[in-house]
């Protein structure tokens, strides 16, 4: 398939599920409804409604969909591995313990900024160590081992955090949020996130070059003159401050990074730098129509997108994992 045709017809899935996402909730507000309760503003309860609570979960939903997606495509070409995703270099593991130890002590609540501030932290230390970790090889086994470490660190950090937790109110708040939702955020958390997903985006892009050499090899990426650490600060960076701003607003959302690459590979030339803008406008798409899903299943209480997520990509993932170990055979 051309990438523009391809690319177009992700791009339709993605205005399609956003314009549906606008129009599912429990106010029974219509399509229309939501777009002239958008466009033509006022103070009536409509417009409040579209302006402040379902605008700003679209976006979300779109923006880090889209943000996973593309940080899984520019692992897998990096690493050159089938089963990386971004949650492999130990960065939303990181940032979710980041916001969990702000919630523990008690701080979480204090600003709308002190959650996502822990978050962002969370993704920076992940981001120093994993550079200070891999600064002396060149080698990208290195940096999976490495994140690997981080995640199983983070990972046993939490669980001592929720196991010390003198509140059991606290240690609720903890679960929900690690299980990710996009429900009741508001536009300043658009304004918080967006322009680091967007940065994050940059670098990621930027690094297109990269890993196309990288698919012949370590040994021909450099002899085209590729700088593996730059390459690797500047992925690393990027895929850091994009999950990283996800996690910080929205929790832990996985397997997004891991299937929509699967999914649409097939559907690409196989060169791994265009694959990158399907993968984010698919993981936009998957995003906006999960969201979408837990709002319809359960509408009086609502699933956690996080879920909804998982349900998808484990069962995708233990696949993969089998169809990989047949190919090998």
């Amino acid at each position: 398939m051309k990438p523009a045709a391809l690319n177009l017809g992700l791009l339709g899935l993605v205005v399609l599920f956003f314009l549906v996402s606008l129009a599912v909730g429990s106010a029974g507000l219509g399509i229309t409804d939501s777009i002239t309760g958008i466009i033509a503003g006022g103070s009536d309860v409509g417009g409040i409604i579209m302006r402040e609570i379902r605008l700003p979960r679209a976006i979300l939903a779109l923006a880090i969909g889209f943000t996973l997606g593309m940080s899984g495509a520019v692992l897998q070409g990096f690493l050159r591995n089938p089963l990386a995703e971004p949650g492999l270099i130990g960065v939303s593991g990181m940032a979710s313990l980041g916001a969990v130890i702000l919630f523990y002590l008690g701080l979480a609540g204090n600003t709308l900024y002190a959650l996502p501030a822990g978050a962002l932290l969370g993704a920076l230390i992940a981001v120093a160590l994993l550079l200070a970790l891999a600064a002396r090889s060149s080698s990208t086994l290195t940096l999976i081992l490495a994140g690997v470490a981080l995640s199983s660190l983070a990972g046993a950090l939490t669980s001592l955090v929720l196991n010390l937790s003198p509140n059991p109110f606290a240690s609720y708040e903890i679960i929900f949020w690690l299980l990710g939702s996009l429900k009741d955020r508001s536009m300043e958390h658009v304004w918080l996130a967006l322009p680091l997903m967007i940065t994050g985006w940059l670098l990621i892009a930027l690094s297109g070059r990269t890993i196309n050499a990288l698919s012949l090899g370590e040994e021909a990426a450099a002899s085209l003159g590729i700088s593996l650490p730059r390459a690797r600060a500047m992925i690393v960076l990027g895929v850091a401050l994009g999950v990283g701003a996800a996690t910080a607003v929205a929790g832990g959302i996985g397997f997004v990074g891991l299937v929509v690459p699967h999914l649409l590979r097939p559907f690409t030339d196989g060169v791994p730098n265009r694959l990158l803008l399907p993968s984010g406008l698919g993981g936009g798409a998957l995003l906006l129509a999960a969201d979408t899903v837990c709002r319809v299943v359960l509408p009086a209480g609502e699933l956690n997108v996080g879920v909804v997520t998982a349900l998808i990509g484990a069962p995708f993932f233990l696949w993969l994992v089998v169809r990989t170990r047949r190919e090998a055979a």
